[in-house]
């Protein structure tokens, strides 16, 4: 009774932070345009808000994942939602981009409690209800997210981007204190290292390839300062493979990218992450901007319009799993590329109205379902069960370099190609016109355009990627869809 009891009350803790995790992180989507005004700045650097929430957490998720197995999973997941709340409470005090940027990056090493959480409910929860405990966690990231575009884009809209932040302090407390009272652990301690030249080493590499693309525009693409970041990145790359093939204990472990369905499928969920995350960042002000160069429509109205995306996600994620069980894990990924592919081509060809964006945005949903579903179930079906754990972690990786990619690559495009629209007056006399009109710049359609169709060339690439995996069905292999 006790184990049933202590497994409920973990489940429901990691839920709770699923769900309060996702929710911070959604809200800010709908307020990019807001942010791009408070802070002066432009999307190029605004982008750092997220890619630097992102790098954190995942270096994060593999240093602090190794730390639970030596110090244990409580004490490690009790300090991390520490560190979260507290950087949930300086977030909305921020005066600059700067200090966002720092807070998000401490923020992003909230992001280890979930390799913790999930390690705790494979110690406590029996292997037949595994999987159910697993997907009620990971159903509350569509959950946060959906209640994140609506409720942060609500409270965005009504009181300022700030409260968005302030609101989620008693929240993130309330983890906290339930978890440090109620969280229960008595997994064996390991001996173990963390492979910190490893991780500072991809850590860099991402930062100098990010910057690269940021600042890009500004420096000048063949300028020695730019071409410097872009050699930096490829050299520790390659460091970096080769000191993590001889580390005892490595960051990642490459020699499972030897077994082709793990190789395949971390590139296509490399390349799928970055054209989902695309859609994210390019709607808000597409919806938002005033026009010619958008629609005008407020907060709210944009969070509501995004909502369909996060819902489906989560209605048909139970549709994705069973065809993964019916037809395999690569039909899955494929038909969810697929759907991908579709949604950038209408958002592409026709994002003339509100309706076919919130259609193209809605049809994405879907296809997100159908590609993470098939991704995580060909990785644990295609490697030993010991080695279960090291994959979806190195997974976790590779979808989170694509996911911090997107920011940059959307803010470059964003910075590149813009329009000017009329944002007010000021009293004054304007070549005869009584007043002198105030003008503000925006990303053009020729932006949207980029974005969109690099977005499907991303898309592209993962599919051609997801057509050399091995299938692998519940009665055996299978090379059919």
């Amino acid at each position: 009774m006790d184990q049933v009891k202590h497994s409920t009350r973990t489940i429901a803790i990691a839920a709770f932070a699923g769900l309060l995790v996702t929710y911070v992180e959604t809200m800010i989507t709908p307020a990019l345009p807001i942010l791009v005004t408070f802070f002066d700045t432009n999307y190029d650097k605004l982008s750092w808000v997220i890619t630097a929430y992102i790098i954190s957490g995942t270096i994060s998720s593999a240093i602090f994942g190794r730390l639970a197995d030596m110090y244990g999973k409580k004490r490690i997941f009790i300090v991390l939602a520490g560190v979260y709340s507290i950087a949930v409470s300086f977030g909305g005090f921020a005066k600059t981009l700067e200090e966002l940027i720092i807070i998000r990056t401490v923020q992003g090493l909230g992001m280890g409690m979930f390799p913790v959480s999930f390690a705790l409910i494979n110690d406590q929860v029996p292997k037949n209800r595994l999987a159910l405990a697993q997907g009620i966690v990971s159903s509350t990231f569509s959950g946060g997210a959906a209640i994140g575009l609506v409720l942060g884009a609500w409270i965005t809209q009504n009181y300022g981007w700030q409260w968005s932040y302030h609101s989620s302090i008693p929240v993130a407390l309330i983890l906290l204190a339930v978890a440090a009272i109620y969280l229960h652990d008595e997994s064996s301690r390991r001996k173990s290292t963390v492979d910190f030249i490893g991780v500072s080493m991809l850590a860099i590499a991402l930062v100098s390839l990010i910057l690269g693309l940021s600042e890009g525009e500004y420096w000048g693409w063949s300028s020695a300062s730019i071409i410097s970041l872009f050699a930096l990145s490829l050299i520790l790359v390659f460091a970096f493979v080769y000191l993590e093939q001889r580390s005892p204990e490595p960051f990642i472990n490459l020699s499972l990218l030897k077994t082709r369905n793990v190789l395949l499928a971390n590139i296509a969920g490399l390349f799928a992450m970055a054209g989902m995350f695309f859609l994210f960042y390019s709607v808000p002000p597409l919806l938002q901007d005033p026009e010619p160069a958008g629609f005008g429509v407020t907060i709210v109205e944009s969070g509501l319009i995004l909502l369909p995306a996060a819902v489906l996600n989560m209605v048909f994620a139970p549709l994705a799993a069973k065809l993964t069980t019916n037809r395999g894990p690569k039909t899955a990924i494929i038909v969810g590329l697929i759907i991908l592919f579709f949604s950038y081509f209408g958002l592409y060809y026709n994002r003339s109205s509100i309706v076919a964006i919130l259609e193209d945005a809605s049809i994405m949903g879907m296809g997100i379902s159908f590609i993470f579903v098939g991704i995580i179930n060909i990785l644990l079906v295609s490697v030993p069960r010991e080695k279960a754990g090291e994959s979806t972690g190195m997974n976790v990786v590779f979808r989170n370099i694509g996911t911090s990619l997107a920011p940059a690559i959307g803010g470059v495009f964003e910075t590149m190609y813009v329009t000017y629209s009329l944002v007010g007056v000021v009293p004054g006399n304007f070549a005869g016109l009584g007043f002198i009109p105030i003008f503000s710049s925006f990303p053009s359609s020729a932006a949207y355009d980029s974005i969109y169709m690099v977005g499907m060339i991303f898309v592209v690439v993962a599919l051609v990627l997801s057509m050399f995996m091995k299938n692998v069905v519940v009665g055996g292999v299978s090379d059919a869809l």
